[in-house]
This record gives C-alpha cells, structure tokens and sequence, in this order.
C-alpha cells in the first residue's frame, strides 16, 4: 500500500513538474512574440530646437566655406557641416544677409523655429536648432544626403536621371505627399531616395521673395502681393512635382505647366512622359492582366 501511495505521489508530482515546464515554455514563446517595450525603445520625447553661439556654426562650417556649400534656395544657402558637440553631420542653412537686413519679421525666427521643430515625421526633414547674430539667422536641420530632385532629372547633363526609374519615382511622390499630409493635419530623395519636405512653415518671413518659388505656385499668388501659403498653395506644388517627376522636365519659371496643360485637357497624358512611358505600359499591361487573371 505504501509503495502505491509513492508511486501515486510520485506521478503526481511529474505531472506538475511537467506542466510547469509547458506553462514557461508558453511563456518564453509568448513574450518573443510580443516583446515588452522597455524605455528605450518607447519613442523619444520631442524636443524644441536649441540656439547654437555663433562660433560653433562657424567652427562647423569652416567659416561657411564654399566648399561646403550643398544648396541654396530662396530663404538662404545650405551648407554641409559637422558641430563640435556631438560630431553629427547636419546641415546649415545661412538665410540671405538681404532678406535679414530688410525683413523685421526674421527677428521672430528663433520662437518660429522651436515649433516647428515639434514636427517629427520620416518624409519631413527635422529643424534641430538655430544661431542669431547681427545680421546672421542661422536654421540647423536634419542632415540628407541625396541631393535634391532637380538633380536627378532626366535633362541633367550629368546623366544622373538612370537612378530614377519609375519605381523610385513613385517613391518619392508617395513620401512628399505623406510629408505634406503630416504638416497639414496638425503635426500629429534620403539615402534610398525617398522625398523629405523641408523649409516648411517659413514662407512668412519671405512672402515677396520670388526666388526658387516660380513655377511652383499658380499666377493668382504672386497677383495678391505674394500672398500667404496655404494647403491649397502646396497642392498646386505638389502637383507641379508630379509633372516633373512624370514628365522628366524642370518646371522652368512656370513653362512646365503651360507645356503640360494642352495635354491634360485632351487627355493626350501619354505624349506627357518621358523616355519611361515603355517602362509605365508594362507596369500597367501587367497589373491589367494580373486583375483580370
């Protein structure tokens, strides 16, 4: 009786050894398939841009040495840079001594700039900081490498438009229209080409500064003394990119629409593309059999 009563005990006691084991093993699987996210992987908390002393822009710029220079457009040239305090590259946009010297309103850059750096989003290019000086207003941004899309259109003579095939294309008009969408609701090419918005909100301080900005707003803006930018402004860009981006042309002082609008009207759309327009049937030929498939 008493070896049964061991026995019994004994089996018992496997069965409970056993299911531990199978309840950890459910666990383990549990939580590699559903990991708890500690601090470090939670997202970072936004943090306004921080000002910069001027001898640190200058100590990072080479004393804004042409060399360095990346860009330039209608607020101000960008240079390429790396700051002494985190050995980061970034970029460094020098605003027009003229605009600053003329516009009062930049004196408000800094406050301006602190919420729009609130902005935090993949295809918008990040606003980190800023530097004031007499007669300098310095924005220092996010740092892209790829250059910018006029660089890679079909009638650069550099013959860097094989890098963008339609796919790419695509990319960069999905990932503009998503910047653009994140800015305007509320604030809620990068290395693999894909678009990133910048110099977002700062149309204000330079509301008469044509520079850079013909071609890509429609002739009712510039008839109203510049105007103030809105989302209906930035629809009529983005749709001005899209022709560039489909067409392989550069918008060229507003030309590129009044190329494209017979076109559109008569829904000639395939005299639009460029060189691509092969490429763009096979794409539409294979989706066409694939849904009828």
């Amino acid at each position: 009786m008493k070896s049964s009563q061991e026995i019994a005990y004994y089996f018992i006691l496997s069965l409970l050894a056993a299911f531990v084991v199978i309840l950890c093993l459910v666990l383990i699987l549990f939580c590699r398939k559903k990991p708890v996210e500690s601090e470090e992987s939670l997202p970072a908390a936004r943090i306004s841009a921080q000002g910069y002393p001027s001898t640190d822009i200058d100590a990072a710029t080479d004393g804004f040495n042409h060399r360095r220079i990346i860009g330039t457009g209608r607020l101000g040239t960008v240079y390429a840079a790396v700051l002494p305090s985190d050995q980061k590259p970034v970029a460094v946009k020098r605003t027009h001594p003229s605009l600053v010297l003329s516009n009062a309103c930049l004196g408000l850059i800094s406050s301006m700039l602190k919420t729009l750096s609130l902005a935090q989003h993949p295809n918008v290019v990040p606003i980190l900081g800023f530097s004031q000086a007499p007669g300098e207003r310095i924005i220092v941004m996010g740092f892209v490498s790829a250059v910018s899309l006029d660089y890679y259109l079909p009638e650069n003579s550099d013959g860097a438009s094989s890098v963008l095939d339609w796919s790419r294309r695509l990319r960069i008009a999905a990932g503009a229209a998503r910047g653009l969408e994140y800015l305007h609701g509320g604030m809620a090419p990068n290395d693999k080409l894909g678009a990133r918005v910048s110099d977002y909100g700062l149309s204000s301080l330079v509301a008469n500064e044509k520079r850079g900005l013909v071609g890509y707003v429609d002739d009712e803006f510039w008839s109203n003394g510049g105007g103030e930018a809105c989302k209906e402004s930035d629809v009529y860009g983005f749709g001005v990119v899209l022709l560039e981006l489909l067409t392989g042309r550069r918008t060229e002082e507003g030309l590129l629409v009044r190329w494209a609008l017979p076109f559109i009207k008569e829904m000639r759309l395939s005299e639009l593309l460029d060189q691509i327009r092969l490429e763009v049937a096979t794409i539409l030929n294979n989706l066409e059999i694939e849904l009828c498939a």
